[in-house]
């Protein structure tokens, strides 16, 4: 059951960032992207990693596909400029799905003949609780570093954009 899940959420996830490519609206791309964006959050939890998961939908489709819907918005772009787009992008593109393709087929074929036993699996790996018990435990000095650092560019990005002070 998981093998057929993770090959759907897979094919929908392939489906609609190829949609992204050969969309022609700009508006419907960027809402396939979002649909690549959950899919592939989908194939996270199963894989048992729920951290990555929730992060890839946060950050990726809420926060930068919303993004890039809003510049879109401003953009107004037109079908007018539709036309004046080059061929040649399209082109390279189709030339290197083929050659993806032919890895794809040659990585499929490799693994028909080893057949990989998987004994002894950790089904731990992945969890929050454990990522939180290795970054407060053996990290925890890079960890509030890194928050420091983060904290210093907000402020310096208030103090750049406040005029005023």
């Amino acid at each position: 059951m998981d093998q057929f899940l993770f090959f759907l959420v897979a094919f929908l996830a392939v489906a609609s960032a190829v949609y992204f490519v050969f969309a022609r609206n700009p508006l419907y791309a960027i809402l396939s992207l979002i649909v690549t964006m959950f899919s592939i959050a989908g194939m996270y939890i199963l894989l048992n990693a729920q951290f990555l998961a929730i992060i890839q939908i946060i950050v990726y489709a809420g926060a930068i596909m919303v993004l890039f819907l809003y510049i879109l918005m401003m953009l107004n772009l037109n079908k007018q400029d539709e036309s004046k787009k080059n061929n040649t992008l399209k082109f390279v593109g189709v030339f290197t799905a083929g050659l993806l393709l032919i890895g794809v087929l040659g990585v499929i074929r490799g693994v028909q003949d080893n057949h990989i036993v998987v004994e002894n699996v950790d089904r731990g790996v992945g969890l929050t609780k454990n990522l939180g018990r290795l970054l407060f435990n053996e990290y925890v000095l890079p960890f509030e570093l890194a928050s420091i650092l983060i904290l210093a560019g907000i402020v310096g990005a208030v103090l750049i954009g406040k005029k005023d002070l």
